[in-house]
Protein backbone atom coordinates (compact mmCIF):
# COMPACT_ATOMS: atom_id res chain seq x y z
CA UNK A 1 0.00 0.00 0.00
CA UNK A 2 2.59 2.31 1.05
CA UNK A 3 4.67 1.48 -2.34
CA UNK A 4 1.22 2.70 -3.78
CA UNK A 5 1.12 5.63 -2.44
CA UNK A 6 4.59 7.02 -3.07
CA UNK A 7 4.44 6.09 -6.70
CA UNK A 8 0.88 7.68 -7.21
CA UNK A 9 2.54 10.78 -5.28
CA UNK A 10 5.57 10.83 -7.31
CA UNK A 11 3.31 10.68 -10.68
CA UNK A 12 1.44 13.13 -9.27
CA UNK A 13 4.67 15.77 -8.57
CA UNK A 14 6.25 14.83 -11.72
CA UNK A 15 2.52 15.68 -13.73
CA UNK A 16 2.46 19.05 -11.87
CA UNK A 17 6.62 19.76 -12.72
CA UNK A 18 5.27 19.08 -16.31
CA UNK A 19 2.09 21.40 -16.12
CA UNK A 20 3.95 24.35 -15.00
CA UNK A 21 6.19 24.57 -17.27
CA UNK A 22 3.31 26.14 -19.93
CA UNK A 23 3.56 29.13 -17.37
CA UNK A 24 5.56 31.13 -19.33
CA UNK A 25 7.13 34.13 -17.42
CA UNK A 26 7.80 37.09 -19.98
CA UNK A 27 11.46 37.32 -20.87
CA UNK A 28 11.24 40.61 -23.19
CA UNK A 29 12.66 43.58 -21.96
CA UNK A 30 11.50 46.97 -21.83
CA UNK A 31 12.52 49.78 -24.16
CA UNK A 32 16.36 51.20 -23.24
CA UNK A 33 15.97 55.05 -24.29
CA UNK A 34 20.10 55.41 -24.21
CA UNK A 35 19.70 58.87 -23.22
CA UNK A 36 18.49 57.68 -20.28
CA UNK A 37 21.29 55.54 -19.40
CA UNK A 38 23.34 55.54 -16.48
CA UNK A 39 26.38 55.01 -18.51
CA UNK A 40 25.93 58.08 -20.94
CA UNK A 41 24.70 60.27 -17.54
CA UNK A 42 27.34 59.61 -15.29
CA UNK A 43 30.25 58.53 -17.48
CA UNK A 44 32.49 56.23 -15.88
CA UNK A 45 35.55 55.15 -16.48
CA UNK A 46 35.81 51.91 -18.06
CA UNK A 47 36.68 49.98 -14.99
CA UNK A 48 33.98 51.12 -12.74
CA UNK A 49 31.21 50.41 -15.89
CA UNK A 50 32.26 46.63 -16.43
CA UNK A 51 32.34 45.99 -12.61
CA UNK A 52 28.48 47.82 -12.84
CA UNK A 53 27.69 46.07 -16.12
CA UNK A 54 28.41 42.97 -14.47
CA UNK A 55 27.55 42.66 -11.29
CA UNK A 56 24.45 44.93 -11.23
CA UNK A 57 23.14 45.48 -14.90
CA UNK A 58 21.46 41.71 -15.33
CA UNK A 59 18.86 42.63 -12.35
CA UNK A 60 19.11 46.47 -12.65
CA UNK A 61 18.68 47.27 -16.43
CA UNK A 62 16.42 47.20 -19.24
CA UNK A 63 19.13 44.90 -20.62
CA UNK A 64 18.49 42.04 -18.60
CA UNK A 65 20.40 38.38 -20.28
CA UNK A 66 18.26 35.71 -19.05
CA UNK A 67 19.87 32.52 -18.61
CA UNK A 68 18.79 28.91 -19.95
CA UNK A 69 17.60 27.92 -16.48
CA UNK A 70 14.86 30.87 -16.85
CA UNK A 71 12.85 28.56 -19.22
CA UNK A 72 12.56 26.22 -16.05
CA UNK A 73 9.57 26.48 -13.67
CA UNK A 74 9.36 27.55 -10.77
CA UNK A 75 12.62 28.78 -11.30
CA UNK A 76 11.58 31.33 -13.91
CA UNK A 77 9.20 32.94 -11.39
CA UNK A 78 11.86 33.60 -8.72
CA UNK A 79 13.98 35.22 -11.52
CA UNK A 80 11.80 36.84 -13.02
CA UNK A 81 10.43 38.31 -9.14
CA UNK A 82 14.40 38.95 -8.65
CA UNK A 83 14.34 40.91 -11.98
CA UNK A 84 11.47 43.11 -11.32
CA UNK A 85 12.34 43.70 -7.89
CA UNK A 86 15.25 44.73 -8.74
CA UNK A 87 14.12 47.16 -11.88
CA UNK A 88 11.93 48.69 -9.68
CA UNK A 89 14.22 49.35 -6.85
CA UNK A 90 17.23 50.95 -8.93
CA UNK A 91 17.13 50.84 -12.53
CA UNK A 92 20.03 52.00 -14.46
CA UNK A 93 18.28 52.14 -17.65
CA UNK A 94 15.90 55.03 -16.79
CA UNK A 95 18.38 57.02 -14.26
CA UNK A 96 18.09 60.60 -15.59
CA UNK A 97 14.37 60.18 -15.01
CA UNK A 98 15.29 60.14 -11.33
CA UNK A 99 15.03 63.69 -9.37
CA UNK A 100 18.46 64.73 -8.24
CA UNK A 101 17.38 63.73 -4.56
CA UNK A 102 16.10 60.12 -5.56
CA UNK A 103 19.52 59.68 -8.01
CA UNK A 104 21.48 60.67 -4.87
CA UNK A 105 19.02 58.35 -2.70
CA UNK A 106 20.08 55.91 -4.97
CA UNK A 107 23.46 56.49 -5.67
CA UNK A 108 23.78 56.05 -1.49
CA UNK A 109 21.66 52.72 -1.38
CA UNK A 110 24.16 51.73 -4.31
CA UNK A 111 27.94 51.95 -2.11
CA UNK A 112 25.94 50.88 1.03
CA UNK A 113 24.91 47.48 -0.70
CA UNK A 114 27.85 47.28 -2.42
CA UNK A 115 30.22 48.07 0.73
CA UNK A 116 27.96 45.73 3.14
CA UNK A 117 28.13 42.58 0.75
CA UNK A 118 24.51 42.45 0.12
CA UNK A 119 24.84 43.45 -3.67
CA UNK A 120 25.40 41.76 -5.91
CA UNK A 121 22.94 39.31 -4.14
CA UNK A 122 24.68 35.60 -3.59
CA UNK A 123 21.65 33.58 -5.35
CA UNK A 124 23.07 35.18 -8.28
CA UNK A 125 26.61 34.87 -8.58
CA UNK A 126 25.92 31.54 -8.01
CA UNK A 127 25.63 31.35 -11.70
CA UNK A 128 26.90 34.16 -12.49
CA UNK A 129 31.00 34.26 -12.02
CA UNK A 130 31.35 37.35 -13.67
CA UNK A 131 29.67 39.27 -11.26
CA UNK A 132 31.86 38.03 -8.36
CA UNK A 133 33.57 41.56 -6.63
CA UNK A 134 37.11 40.87 -5.33
CA UNK A 135 37.75 43.41 -2.14
CA UNK A 136 39.93 45.76 -4.32
CA UNK A 137 36.90 46.05 -7.09
CA UNK A 138 34.14 45.86 -4.11
CA UNK A 139 36.10 48.53 -2.68
CA UNK A 140 36.86 50.70 -5.82
CA UNK A 141 33.28 50.76 -7.01
CA UNK A 142 32.11 51.71 -3.53
CA UNK A 143 34.85 54.73 -3.68
CA UNK A 144 33.64 56.14 -7.14
CA UNK A 145 29.82 55.59 -6.08
CA UNK A 146 30.49 57.79 -3.02
CA UNK A 147 31.86 60.48 -5.04
CA UNK A 148 28.78 60.41 -7.45
CA UNK A 149 26.67 60.26 -4.23
CA UNK A 150 28.61 63.32 -2.69
CA UNK A 151 28.29 65.41 -6.28
CA UNK A 152 24.82 64.44 -6.34
CA UNK A 153 23.72 65.91 -2.94
CA UNK A 154 25.40 68.80 -3.80
CA UNK A 155 22.72 69.38 -6.66
CA UNK A 156 19.77 69.17 -4.77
Amino acid sequence: MRKKIFRYSLLLLLAALVIIQFFRIDKTNPEAVPEQDFFVAMNPPADIKTLIKDACYDCHSHHTTYPWYSNIAPVSWWLKDHVDHGRKHFNFSVWTTYSAKKAAHKMEEAFEEVEKGEMPLKSYLLTHGEARLSEADRSKLVAWFKTKYRELETKE
